[in-house]
């Protein structure tokens, strides 16, 4: 029963970020979660509907640690090992669109989860 409510909360978390139009700027970056375009640089890359969710959480929790489970059952609705091996793909993918603004940089906290820093 715990399970099915978590799954339906990732739900509705993501039906409410499909209606999220605001634009968010970090260091020199921007990202329009309407259009889920990233402005890095002067480039625009387009984002999966998965890769901003996890910039979005990321963002809402800057300088803090966010544990692997945390971001797992937040947007992949599971925390088990093929979602983690998903996840450590999307923040590759995410640390090289992001690789061109220095004042940003996402760290593994070893044993814990991710943070991002923005200088």
């Amino acid at each position: 029963m715990e399970e099915l409510i978590y799954r339906i909360e990732v739900f509705l978390r993501r039906k409410s970020n499909h209606t999220q139009d605001t634009i968010i700027t970090f260091g020199e970056t921007s990202i329009d979660f309407k259009n889920l375009e990233l402005i890095c640089a002067r480039t625009i890359t387009t984002l999966t509907q998965k890769e901003g969710d996890l910039l979005k959480l990321l963002i809402e929790n800057q300088d803090k640690v966010l544990k692997r489970e945390e971001i797992l059952t937040s947007i992949w609705g599971d925390d088990d090992y093929f979602a983690g091996r998903s996840m450590d793909v999307f923040i590759a993918k995410l640390r090289k669109y992001l690789k061109e603004d220095e004042a940003i940089d996402i760290i593994n906290v070893h044993g814990n989860g991710f943070r991002l820093l923005v200088k």
